[in-house]
């Protein structure tokens, strides 16, 4: 540690001789390898705005503050922090069975896993979502005792990795703690991660500094959050542990980086507090809101002076609006977003985060509750302009993630059909993007949808009878129409071939593809393909619940 505290304050020195505005000063904080340096003013920099520059000096100097008060509270506290979490931190028993997407009238087998948990005010335990997903049962113990207790999962959050369990037991909160939320660590900030990893079946405490504040892709839900990145091991087990920092938590443990040492990621605080507010506001997980943008970097001069920019002037390109969002009527292709919430974004699409650090401005508006408003400033046609957006989740067209859910399907005539989604394609493997279907990977991976509940559905097998004999080679197309019309989801097509009137039907699929069928000997044909496959029902719970409600509405 000393070695790199030397090479970093002579990295420092070495920039701050170079830099045309800033000289070091004569005394430098060094502690726990972290190197700081007062900046002072030199008159080849005098024309700076004196209000922003006291600004910035302030708020190194109170960064600065901050930090030594909480190094010092972080080691005063060390121990009685790791005692506060052996009453709060649980192991958990999870038995789960996922669906089986090629064949979705089943499940897979049933596995068990394991992993941690901690309780949060409200007699509660907080988790990752991937700990409990697809769950059949669940159990969790606490430290020090051989009693497992049942648990019931209250919410789920795939997105942001996050899952509030409770349990009914009187017996399991004698003598538990909860712990309290804290803030964002500083870089090089001390952590603890608590939790149960493999290895071995009691409690493991290992320490670790912050090595990194910024959005991360969360593996389980496919999403892009703030996360830390700390040196300290994140096994399998670890998941869903407290990472402690003083008498608080700093983030919950939930992923790593494959293929390299000692480098895991834990979920900071204001994501967690988000997830919390909106299953205590609404009694279930509400999502992160989104603009439905997809926007280019302006960091290329002529592309600047191509769309008038100033100067003064940085932001992004808006190249691609979701049609579902609101944005959609607000915003138009070609703006340029100058700011969000009075934030100037940059041209590399960040803004300011902390004491010099920068941050992509998607986390401001994933931080947004939903139909929350934001005032946006952009240029259209050269001229500066003001907008409300009001801000949501958005869904996409193909969903990424199923967890919880049996998948929906339908079969006639042994054709058996499914909406895309990506647990769909990832039955294929691994390395599933270049072994499934490319059209239907591009599409799931690149397509919006044009309007609310649309679905892509697909042929996705043939059950091999005589009705159907010659189809078997339009297995993976997508379905476009029935009878003439263009199907919007899995439902409506059901819908279309329940109440066909003619004596054939016709199913046009992708590359002008046609499947034609005699309507009555179709229907014959589905019941005896189904006990051939020993399939116990043509369609699934969703759509038997459709079925149902549409014989009441037609008898009443």
């Amino acid at each position: 540690m000393l070695s790199c505290s030397v090479r970093t304050l002579r990295r420092l020195k070495f920039c701050c001789n170079n830099l045309p505005f800033l000289l070091p000063s004569s005394s430098f904080l060094l502690a726990k390898g972290y190197c700081f340096s007062k900046p002072r003013v030199v008159s080849s920099f005098c024309n700076i705005d004196s209000k922003y520059l006291s600004f910035y000096v302030g708020e190194r100097q109170s960064s600065l503050r901050q930090w030594r008060t909480r190094s010092l509270h972080t080691e005063t506290d060390a121990f009685s922090a790791i005692e506060l979490a052996l009453d709060s931190v649980v192991k958990i028993f999870t038995v789960s069975s996922s669906p089986n997407y090629l064949l979705p009238w089943q499940n897979k087998s049933q596995r068990e896993s394991m992993g941690s948990g901690f309780v949060i005010p409200g007699k509660k335990i907080l988790t990752n979502a991937h700990v409990v997903a697809d769950h059949t049962f669940v159990l969790v113990r606490k430290h020090g005792s051989p009693t497992k207790y049942r648990a019931q999962v209250q919410a789920v959050g795939h997105e942001c990795d996050l899952a509030i369990l409770v349990v009914e037991s009187p017996e399991f909160w004698e003598g538990m703690n909860f712990l309290e939320l804290g803030e964002i660590p500083f870089l090089q900030e001390a952590v603890v991660v608590v939790g149960y990893p493999q290895g071995g079946d009691n409690i493991s405490i290992t320490k670790g500094v912050v090595s990194r504040v910024e959005p991360t892709q969360y593996v389980h839900g496919a999403t892009q959050l703030m996360a830390i990145q700390i040196d300290a091991a994140i096994n399998p087990g670890n998941s869903g542990g407290p990472a402690i920092m003083g008498n608080k938590v700093a983030g919950v443990a939930f992923q790593n980086l494959s293929g390299a040492e000692n480098i895991g990621y834990i979920i900071p605080v204001p994501v967690i507090k988000h997830f919390i507010a909106g299953v205590e506001e609404s009694g279930k997980y509400v999502g992160f809101c989104s603009m439905g943008l997809s926007c280019q970097p302006t960091e290329n001069v002529q592309l600047r002076n191509h769309f008038k920019m100033q100067p003064h002037m940085t932001g992004v390109l808006v190249s691609k609006i979701n049609p579902l969002s609101n944005a959609c009527g607000v915003l138009k292709k070609d703006d340029i977003i100058l700011e969000f919430d009075g934030v100037p974004i940059a041209n590399d699409g960040t803004v300011p985060f902390r004491n010099r650090e920068r941050i992509t401005f998607d986390h401001l508006v994933s931080m947004k509750k939903p139909n929350e408003t934001a005032l946006v400033k952009a240029l259209r046609n050269g001229e500066e302009q003001a907008f409300t957006v009001t801000l949501r989740p958005l869904q996409p067209l193909v969903p990424v993630h199923q967890f919880d859910k049996l998948p929906s399907y339908y079969i006639f005539a042994g054709l058996v059909f499914v909406p895309l989604t990506q647990p769909y394609l990832h039955e294929y493997g691994e390395d599933w993007y270049n072994t499934s279907p490319r059209r239907l990977c591009e599409r799931a991976l690149r397509e919006l949808p044009k309007k609310a509940g649309e679905q892509l559905v697909i042929l996705s097998q043939v059950l091999m009878d005589d009705i159907n004999a010659g189809y078997e080679r339009l297995a993976e197309l997508q379905v476009k129409k029935v009878n003439g019309i263009e199907i919007e989801n899995l439902k409506h097509l059901f819908q279309l071939v329940e109440n066909c009137s003619t004596e054939s039907l016709r199913i046009d699929l992708d590359d002008d593809r046609v499947v034609a069928l005699n309507y009555e000997s179709a229907r014959i044909a589905t019941s005896r393909i189904l006990e051939r496959h020993r399939i116990p029902s043509r369609m699934s719970v969703d759509l038997v619940s459709e079925q149902n409600n549409s014989l009441i509405d037609s008898a009443s």
